[in-house]
């Protein structure tokens, strides 16, 4: 997308009179410290001009997509949650299991010509454990230049981010220290419960940190379990993890909260041992065949989220 804005120098000039007065007729003092008076106030302007105008383009993208995904934002909160994350254009943000639009397809409209949309799959090694949703042996291999060709053709703007790709597990060297935010957004729990089998989470978490730059941030929204649930039920098998426990990881492995926020809490959801998340939109996992229960379902709406922002230490 593009968006025209006059330059700071242009308006500043234009308070000036777009002349300067001739050596012979110099204007007195107090008419030229007006003049830089009236242009420093311009200058303001047109900065102020310059952060709306990200604001006022996250909003257009945000308004251009289809009613269907629009109905979601009512759980999925997208405005708040980028902003939260100090998400703005020209940066560079890896965003774990990339869709069309949540959120690589949104990023890439938003982020600008100077900014790079980065897509994050799980490793080919982790995929194996995805018991009956396991991809076909073989086909992960290729998945970063399979995924960033797709992804180029989402881009139809010169004013589009770029696109990019990369497999936890296999970040390569030239990537590291490049990348502004890494968003986990309904992703980290597939971490936490494979963490037995591999030590997924702890090589995520590794990978984060060599991706960031110094000072860069984790943004993670995270399906929530009440904190006085059984720690293997809230192990992410079931969707749900704890705060407590997703804060912690973090902080052992060198991160440093930066803060939390309940944009994206839904008090309704409350679930208990037994329950997992797809039984709720957009899943519906456990009401297809039955309305009543579908209703129920559809009542308490998405699930409970946490949203944590976390800091590479600079």
């Amino acid at each position: 997308m593009r968006y025209l804005l006059l330059s700071a120098s242009a308006l500043a000039l234009a308070a000036c009179g777009g002349e300067a007065p001739e050596a012979e007729e110099a204007a007195p003092a107090e008419i030229v410290e007006e003049a830089v008076e009236d242009a420093s106030e311009t200058v303001d302007m047109a900065a102020d001009e310059d952060a709306m105008s990200e604001t006022a383009s996250l909003d257009v993208v945000l308004a251009a997509q289809p009613d269907d995904v629009k109905a979601r934002y009512e759980y999925r909160h997208p405005k708040e949650t980028l902003t939260f994350f100090g998400i703005t254009p020209g940066m560079t943000v890896v965003d774990t299991l990339p869709g069309n639009p949540w959120y690589s397809g949104m990023l890439i409209d938003y982020l600008g010509p100077e900014g790079k949309v980065v897509g994050a799959d799980y490793s080919p090694e982790m995929w194996t454990y995805f018991g009956n949703f396991a991809p076909e042996p073989g086909s992960k291999d290729n998945w970063p230049a399979e995924w960033t060709a797709d992804a180029e053709t989402w881009r139809d703007d010169d004013g589009d981010a770029a696109v990019g790709a990369v497999q936890f597990g296999n970040v390569p060297a030239e990537m590291a220290g490049t990348v502004d935010v890494v968003l986990q957004v309904r992703s980290i729990h597939h971490f936490t419960r494979l963490e037995d089998e591999g030590g997924f989470m702890t090589e995520a978490l590794a990978d984060m940190n060599t991706l960031l730059k110094p000072g860069g941030h984790v943004g993670v929204v995270a399906h929530r379990a009440p904190e006085d649930s059984p720690d293997e039920w809230a192990s992410g098998d079931n969707g749900y993890v704890k705060q407590s426990a997703l804060i912690a990881a973090f902080e052992g492995a060198g991160f440093e909260l930066v803060d939390t926020s309940e944009i994206n809490a839904n008090p309704k959801d409350q679930p208990v041992e037994g329950d997992f998340v797809w039984r709720l939109p957009p899943a519906l996992a456990t009401s297809r065949d039955d309305e009543e229960l579908r209703a129920e379902m559809e009542a308490i709406g998405e699930s409970d989220r946490m949203t944590l922002l976390f800091r590479k230490p600079a």
